[in-house]
């Protein structure tokens, strides 16, 4: 331990974050990095507790004990070289993970945890002003070729591993840009698409191929909600004849629908019609066509993704921000023990919601209203039975004006279009369907396919992404390996 009694000694040390009044002007980075004297304090109150839950409830299984150690006594090349071990991109996941390992902390069962996300990004931040982010030239090439279709979190952590392994990685990607919704679903104010540039220009010099605005299939996939920039299409066939391995990453991008009456007015949109096209208009590419300038702006549905509409939204000069969500009402506390080592169901505030939001629990959506363009919604309260099922309460109806809506209520599926091009199925849940049921296996049922990330997990957060693309990686390799020598 670089601090004996730093859990003593010290109180945790927030990252800088811009004002309110300053940071609704622009869409320039909410937080700032810590500076290396402040990350050292806050490693030095790690109390390397023995039992690191904080390593558990980390999906990548970060090295937080000696991580903290290593900053602590301000050994940061060393931190770094043990973080990239486990993390893929600690700068990105330092910046937009929520911190499940923060919430396994065994500080926090007694006191603020220790700030760990706020380290990653330390680390990653130091490692590329420091030029430790250098290409790693895999020691052999194994002569095979792998396919990664989707360039999102999974799609980039699994390209990132096999070509370290020395295969070498064509990923195809649909949109005109690579980075998948790290690029087109996250807004800037959150992850400048700065840093995610720098990540994917050391990608290619270690040698991964990326083929943007290409399709896998015989047509494009616009349906449902679904974004495509494509101009090529490549088919199913022709991947399984040139390539070794296929690895699909498409996310879950299919958006869940809210088909209620007035669903066709002008007005109504998904929630990534609206951040992709303002991704776009920051990055100098049109303009967002979706205007909320002096509007009244509903936004449905209560995840991370409405979070980001609701700052967008506040950002472009709307008038009024009302977020609509179905359920109940959380508690800003819980008892401590009553999830730890795992992540809190709680009243969460983003930064967003402290921009000026006014937020609606309990309220189910049931119309939009108006004859062309929106004008309202309709909404009623709503009571919560056992499940997932609940009841309108008589006598809470209202109408609420709004010239926006966005519908904001999370992703159903990955695209069936290209499941279906390779001859695959969907479960139950609308995600990949395993072989037999093996939730672990990342191979699919046609031969030399796999599959990784939120269009087999179902939807959920970027280091889940990440997790899933490593851990198919390997699969991959050891697949791969065994058909060599066989």
């Amino acid at each position: 331990m670089g601090f004996p009694t730093g859990f003593i000694d010290f109180e945790r040390i927030e990252m800088p974050k811009r004002s309110i009044a300053e940071r609704i002007h622009d869409y320039q980075e909410i937080y700032g990095t810590l500076s290396e004297h402040d990350g050292m304090v806050q490693a030095g109150r790690c109390m390397d507790c023995g039992t690191p839950f904080c390593m558990h409830t980390c999906p990548i299984h970060n090295d937080m004990p000696d991580l903290n150690n290593l900053v602590c006594q301000g050994k940061f090349s060393e931190a770094y070289a043990l973080l990239e071990r486990t993390s893929s991109f600690p700068e990105i996941t330092g910046r937009i993970c929520p911190a499940l390992c923060e919430e396994g902390c065994t500080l926090g069962l007694h006191h603020e945890s220790v700030g760990i996300k706020s380290i990653e990004r330390l680390l990653g931040e130091y490692a590329f002003e420091q030029g430790l982010v250098l290409p790693k030239a895999p020691s052999r090439q194994s002569g095979c070729q792998v396919a990664v279709i989707g360039s999102g979190p999974a799609g980039l952590a699994c390209a990132q591993l096999l070509r370290r392994q020395g295969h070498e990685v064509t990923v195809i990607e649909k949109m005109d840009k690579v980075g998948g919704l790290l690029r087109y679903g996250i807004p800037d104010f959150k992850l400048p698409k700065g840093i995610l540039d720098r990540r994917i220009a050391q990608l290619k010099l270690e040698g991964i191929r990326f083929l943007t605005s290409t399709q896998v299939g015989d047509s494009l996939d616009t349906e449902n909600g679904v974004h495509s920039d494509a101009r090529t299409l490549i088919s199913p066939e022709a991947l399984l004849a040139e390539y070794d391995a296929i690895v699909l990453c498409p996310g879950s991008e299919v958006p869940r629908d809210l088909k209620i009456a007035g669903r066709e007015l002008e007005g109504v949109y998904f929630a990534l019609d609206f951040l992709i096209a303002q991704n776009r208009e920051n990055n100098g590419n049109g303009q967002n066509p979706i205007k909320v300038e002096g509007r009244q702006v509903v936004v449905i549905g209560g995840g991370e993704t409405a979070s980001d509409c609701i700052g967008t939204a506040i950002r472009n000069g709307a008038s009024k921000v009302i977020q609509l969500d179905y359920h109940e009402e959380l508690p800003e506390e819980v008892p401590v023990t009553q999830y730890w080592p795992d992540y809190r169901r709680i009243k969460r505030t983003s930064t967003s919601h402290e921009e000026g939001c006014e937020r609606r629990f309990a309220t189910n959506t049931t119309a939009f209203l108006g004859s062309q363009k929106l004008e309202g919604v309709s909404t009623v309260r709503v009571v919560w039975g056992e499940g997932r099922h609940f009841e309108a309460q008589a006598g809470t109806e209202e109408s609420i004006p709004c010239e926006i809506a966005l519908i904001a209520m999370g992703y159903a599926s990955p695209s069936e279009k290209l499941l279906r091009a390779f001859n695959l199925r969907l479960n139950d849940r609308r995600n990949l369907l395993p072989p037999k049921g093996r939730c672990g296996d990342y191979a699919t049922a046609v031969p030399k396919v796999f599959a990784a990330g939120d269009g087999r997990r179902g939807q959920s957060l970027v280091v889940h992404a990440i997790a899933e693309g490593r851990e198919c990686a390997r699969q991959v390799h050891r697949y791969l390996t065994a058909k060599k020598l066989g």
